[in-house]
C-alpha cells in the first residue's frame, strides 16, 4: 500500500468510485448548463468545462449530449413517480390520496425544480427511443392521478364530468413550477405544497374550511 511524505497509509479510492463520482459531476454539469441554455444552446464543451474536464474526457463516461439528458429526464421521472405511489399508499380514501399526491408533486417540483424545468421543456430533445421511455413513465404518472380521480368520482367525493381531463390538468399544474419558479422567490416549496394540494381538492369540487 502506498503512503505519503509522513508514512501514513494512503487510502485508494477504486476505480468504480472514482468513474461514478466523475459521472454524476458530469450529470450535474449537464444539469445546471441545459436548465440556462436549453439542451440545443449547450455544447458539450459547455458541459466538459463546468466539469473542470476536457471534451473529451466526457466522451469517456458519456456517449453523447443526449445521454446526459436521457439519464436526467429517466432519474428525475423515477424519482416522481416513486414519490407519487409512496404518497398514495399513506390511504385509501380518495380525498387524502389526491391531497397527498398533489402536495408532494408540487412541493417536489419547486425543490427539485431546476431538475424539473429540464424535464419537462427539453423532451423533445431526446432520441425517438428514449423519449418514448420517459412517455411511458409520464403515462404511468398521469395513470396514478387519473385513478385517485376516477376513485373518487365512483365513491362520489369528486365531481369530475370528464375525469381524464381533469387528471390531466392537475398533472399540468404542478408541471409549470419548474418553469416559473425561483429559490429567493416569496413563496417555500412547503407553502406551495399546501397550496396546490388545496387547489386540487378545490379543482373536484371538495369543500375545504
Amino acid at each position: 500500500m502506498a503512503a505519503d511524505e509522513n508514512g501514513q497509509a494512503l487510502t485508494r479510492i477504486p476505480e468504480a468510485s472514482r468513474a461514478d463520482a466523475t459521472r454524476a459531476r458530469l450529470l450535474a454539469a449537464a444539469l445546471d448548463a441545459f436548465a440556462t441554455k436549453g439542451f440545443h444552446g449547450t455544447t458539450t464543451r459547455d458541459i466538459a468545462a463546468a466539469a473542470g474536464m476536457s471534451s473529451a474526457a466526457l466522451y469517456v463516461h458519456h456517449k453523447s449530449k443526449e445521454e446526459l439528458l436521457y439519464l436526467i429526464s429517466l432519474t428525475g421521472h423515477q424519482r416522481t413517480l416513486a414519490r407519487l405511489r409512496a404518497a398514495l399508499a399513506h390511504s385509501d380514501d380518495p380525498v387524502e390520496q389526491l391531497r397527498r399526491v398533489a402536495q408532494t408533486f408540487a412541493e417536489s417540483h419547486a425543490r427539485d425544480h431546476t431538475t424539473a424545468r429540464v424535464v419537462n421543456y427539453e423532451l423533445a430533445a431526446l432520441s425517438s427511443e428514449h423519449r418514448e421511455e420517459i412517455h411511458a413513465i409520464r403515462r404511468e404518472i398521469a395513470a396514478e392521478i387519473g385513478g385517485i380521480v376516477e376513485r373518487g368520482v365512483a365513491a362520489k367525493v369528486f365531481v369530475a364530468p370528464d375525469p381524464a381531463m381533469t387528471a390531466t390538468a392537475l398533472v399540468s399544474l404542478a408541471i409549470d413550477i419548474g418553469r416559473w419558479y425561483r429559490d429567493d422567490g416569496s413563496w417555500t416549496p412547503a407553502e406551495i405544497g399546501r397550496r396546490y394540494a388545496e387547489l386540487s381538492l378545490r379543482m373536484v369540487g371538495v369543500s375545504l374550511p
